[in-house]
């Protein structure tokens, strides 16, 4: 066992458990950069738009239905889809977009 301890000390490849610790640490930070802080901005950027929803705004749902909203309560949401004016309820965490937003990101996304 000494033996095996005295050549890895020679070689230079017994980093021990300070240099595990760093490298556990920076792989913690770059996955929460990376990962966890760029999905928490747009949870929030998605709640926020949900929260400020009007009379009148055009939605899409995350199924891809496009409408205008008529009635919004606590947790729902009434649209009208079309010509024929046909009324959906649905809940507010299935509104994927607003029009409003989408042009938004279109603007941003061609500078």
């Amino acid at each position: 066992m000494t033996l095996f301890l005295e050549a890895a000390a020679a070689t230079g490849t017994g980093t021990g458990m300070p240099g595990m610790l760093i490298m556990i640490v920076i792989m913690f930070a770059v996955f929460y950069f990376f990962v966890i802080r760029p999905e928490n901005k747009k949870k929030k950027k998605t709640e926020e738009m949900r929260n400020s929803l009007s009379l009148g705004d055009e939605i899409i749902t995350i199924g891809g239905m496009i409408g205008k909203i008529v009635q919004i309560t606590e947790d729902t949401i009434t649209f009208e889809t079309g010509e024929d004016r046909v009324r959906i309820q649905t809940k507010k965490w299935a509104i994927s977009t607003t029009a409003k937003m989408e042009a938004e990101e279109a603007k941003t996304g061609k500078k």
